[in-house]
């Protein structure tokens, strides 16, 4: 049995490293294109790539998919299955007739729950407190195809959106080697999706890392963790952005309960923001033009005005 596995991020590696290390035949795998990345824009292996180079697999980026002559180059591997894992773009009707088994989707999230290109990150971001792995049949829509086996994780407190990257890019390869033998014997049962319960998760925006601070402290802590490590919260301090990279609820600094959102404190060496039902203490920040810090650094040497606050 032939396979063609699709894939780009960090995600998407173990997956494929199953797939390798269970005997499966790759023909070949397809990643997006190399991007540039860092301050100094080098043209970097996407991470399923780096990984098909090192199993020795032939590898295809093309820049769009859907086009001919991007499904000829995938069709001439003959795959009888195709497996994808935040490939990163929606495959044509042309690529999912294509094998004789079909096309299937790690994806993360227990669909329908946030279907999109965003679950993990969101999944934090709302507050949930579990999520996991689907295996689904694709179909043209977003995330909309059959279910075929799932997994469950738990979301820790301190689960930040790398740390349950790892989790279930580990989960899901495991749920896929488990997963392949029924759909390859044909004995598979596939579940259709309710789709009145679904919810989505887009990609993230910069809108999305800016901090409300009229929102409930735990509401910021899970938006600030479902961001890391990927990017970090933001607000404004006297016009200039002021990024938040680690935080957590806190009883806060003592007097001023009723301190309107946003209101600096600073007491014992700890940062404090009011937030709208509460405190958080803000622990690794990153002031314009400068590097993340310990939160208590920044405050060495720093006068704060009576009534300082950050702006939204």
């Amino acid at each position: 049995m032939r396979i063609v596995f699709m894939g780009t991020p960090e995600f998407a590696v173990p997956s494929l490293r199953a797939l390798a290390a269970s005997g499966y035949w790759i023909a070949a795998v397809v990643s997006q294109p190399d991007r540039p990345q860092g301050r100094k824009q080098l043209l970097m292996p996407t991470p399923v790539k780096a990984a098909a180079e090192e199993l020795g697999i032939p590898v295809l980026q093309p820049e769009r998919v859907r086009r001919p002559e991007a499904v000829e180059a995938i069709a001439a591997y003959k795959p009888d299955l195709i497996v994808t894992a935040a490939y990163g773009q929606i495959l044509p009707k042309s690529l999912l007739d294509l094998p004789r088994l079909g096309c299937i989707n790690v994806h993360g999230s227990l669909l329908p729950k946030y279907r999109g290109g965003a679950p993990i990150q969101r999944a934090i971001m709302n507050g949930e407190t579990v999520t996991g792995v689907t295996i689904i049949y694709m179909a043209e829509g977003l995330d909309t195809g059959d279910m075929i086996s799932r997994v469950e994780v738990p979301i820790e407190p301190d689960d930040t959106a790398g740390t349950l990257f790892a989790k279930l890019s580990e989960a899901g390869a495991g749920l896929l080697v488990r997963t392949l033998p029924g759909i390859i014997a044909g004995t598979a049962r596939a579940v259709p999706q309710n789709d009145a319960e679904a919810t989505y998760a887009p990609n993230l925006t910069r809108e999305d890392e800016r901090l409300d601070w009229s929102r409930g402290a735990k509401q910021l802590y899970d938006q600030v963790r479902g961001l890391l490590p990927f990017a970090g919260g933001y607000t404004l301090l006297n016009g200039e952005v002021f990024k938040v990279w680690q935080c957590r609820p806190a009883d806060g600094p003592g007097g001023g309960a009723d301190a309107r959102p946003g209101t600096i404190r600073a007491a014992g060496g700890r940062l404090f923001v009011a937030a709208g039902d509460g405190w958080l203490e803000l622990l690794q920040v990153q002031p314009a033009g400068k590097k993340a810090m310990p939160a208590a650094e920044w405050l060495k040497g720093m006068r704060l005005p009576p009534g300082a606050a950050f702006g939204g």
